[in-house]
């Protein structure tokens, strides 16, 4: 029996998708453009799974979020962006070389007050909110960091959001390599378990959707 599934998309599809629905502000726009010619730019989200994650942050009316791994600060823009003037973001990479580019950004944005970098081991900053007493008292997290300790990010999240928040996590379909049994590099094993533990995890509401390279809501029960 053949199953209804998700529209595969060609260019044109999705030069199309983005003409009738992507919103986006100038200064993501311009964020886009120069992270365009980095040499990780492949690291940078997609407008479109921006703009969902905006629109997910006020259908939560969100004012305290988590963004784990920054780079140049496309996801953190458009989260602050999204939350009301006392809304904040705590922002945890690791790289002080290419976090400059974010905080430029942020502040040219006019959201700079509303986001607090922290530059360091996410898992001890995480660890260190969790010491603070900082359990249950964020609504949204979105974990696109290091795949090695997204199970453990996950579950750090997990402590920190509150019941009916969300966590997003980004590349959980890891550019289709998931399914590649001749894959076998530490990071696509990393995301293949992660995968697997989550669908059998009964403390969060679970949608995997194919937005971008795989985006994963998980909302906390």
């Amino acid at each position: 029996m053949a199953y209804p599934k998700s529209l595969g998309l060609s260019p044109p599809l999705y030069d199309y998708l983005l003409s009738v629905s992507l919103r986006e502000p100038d200064s993501l726009a311009q964020l886009r453009a120069e992270t365009a010619h980095h040499p990780a730019a492949r690291m940078q989200i997609a407008p479109e799974q921006g703009q969902l994650m905006a629109l997910l942050v006020r259908l939560l009316g969100a004012t305290r979020t988590l963004d784990i791994g920054v780079f140049t600060g496309y996801s953190s823009l458009v989260v602050a962006l999204a939350l009301p003037p006392q809304g904040r973001v705590i922002a945890c990479d690791r790289d002080p070389t290419i976090t400059p580019i974010a905080q430029r950004h942020w502040q040219a944005a006019g959201v700079a007050d509303k986001i607090d970098l922290r530059l360091g081991d996410a898992v001890e900053i995480l660890g260190q909110l969790l010491d603070e007493g900082q359990r249950n008292t964020f609504d949204f997290a979105f974990i696109d960091a290091d795949k090695a300790n997204y199970g453990t990010y996950y579950e750090q999240c997990l402590a920190l959001v509150r019941p009916g928040g969300l966590i997003v996590i980004d590349n959980v379909l890891w550019g289709g390599k998931v399914i590649d049994t001749a894959d076998d590099r530490p990071n696509t094993q990393a995301i293949r378990t992660f995968n697997a533990q989550l669908l059998q995890d009964d403390r969060v509401d679970l949608s995997l959707i194919p937005v971008a390279d795989g985006l994963t809501l998980a909302r906390k029960r």
